[in-house]
């Protein structure tokens, strides 16, 4: 269902005036703190990104006003120490949106997405007036493997990248047979460093073939969940439990599992 501009203004006024009511009635809403709400804020963030995986619509705009109470509620407190409000908030965004859209809203032309990324790089630079690195803008607490992504993202808009995107599976053949080294020696801190090293580079051969391996692991996770699953629902029906049977009867109902049928 769509709705007017009018109506949508509207409707977020409504939830910002529900906002302030329970920011002084409601004992629980009337002490959180910036601290005090960042773990739920999290927890919200991964429930939304687990509803756009599932890609069901009820569950997505749910999420997305549980992330957003959170948002009203972080400027609502900022507001309350004289920093900023919601309008601040909005009218900061605003303004950056137009500034690092300079293809949009200025001469500058752009050939393609690839531009445009090239072009925020350098635009964010210009934003900190140099007092900042190129990957100073990867938060330092993201999950090790979408890190691993934003740096390579960060350095190649830049132009730090391979010249043909086939040259980065020579680095992989090279961090593979590092590895390998590594784990003949038994040195278990070289392994772990080598792993890195080689999970590094593959994760660059993925963003080179436009892929994003955040996206890619997960449903190859969703995917293993789905097969073990069968495993451990045929193995029940036989009145048996996994641990009680054998790698090659595990292994007759993994192949099982990836029958078209049974995906």
């Amino acid at each position: 269902m769509s709705h007017t501009r009018e109506e949508k203004l509207e409707a977020l006024g409504r939830v910002i005036d529900t906002l302030d009511i329970l920011r002084v009635q409601c004992p629980w809403d009337a002490k959180q703190t910036n601290e005090s709400l960042r773990p739920n804020t999290i927890e919200e963030t991964y429930e939304l990104a687990q509803a756009l995986l599932s890609d069901e619509p009820h569950e997505i705009r749910k999420e997305l006003g549980d992330v957003l109470l959170h948002i009203l509620f972080y400027s609502k407190i900022g507001d309350e120490k004289g920093q900023f409000d919601i309008a601040d908030v909005a009218d900061a965004l605003n303004s950056k949106l137009i500034f690092r859209h300079p293809h949009v809203f200025g001469s500058v032309e752009v050939s393609d997405s690839h531009d445009v990324e090239q072009n925020w790089e350098k635009i964010k630079l210009k934003e900190r007036d140099g007092n900042r690195t190129v990957l100073a803008g990867v938060p330092s607490a993201l999950p090790a493997l979408i890190k691993a992504y934003r740096i390579q993202e960060k350095a190649a808009n830049i132009g730090f990248d391979w010249e043909q995107r086939e040259q980065v599976w020579e680095k992989v053949n090279e961090e593979r047979g590092e590895t390998e080294e590594a784990i003949a020696s038994g040195d278990h801190d070289r392994i772990e460093a080598e792993f890195g090293d080689l999970l590094f580079s593959i994760v660059n051969a993925a963003r080179l073939y436009g892929v994003n391996p955040e996206n890619a692991l997960e449903r190859t996770n969703r995917k293993f969940i789905r097969r073990f699953n069968h495993i451990e629902a045929r193995a029940a029906e036989s009145g048996r439990k996994l641990s009680d049977m054998t790698l090659g009867e595990m292994d007759t109902l993994w192949n099982e599992a990836k029958q078209p049928d049974c995906e």
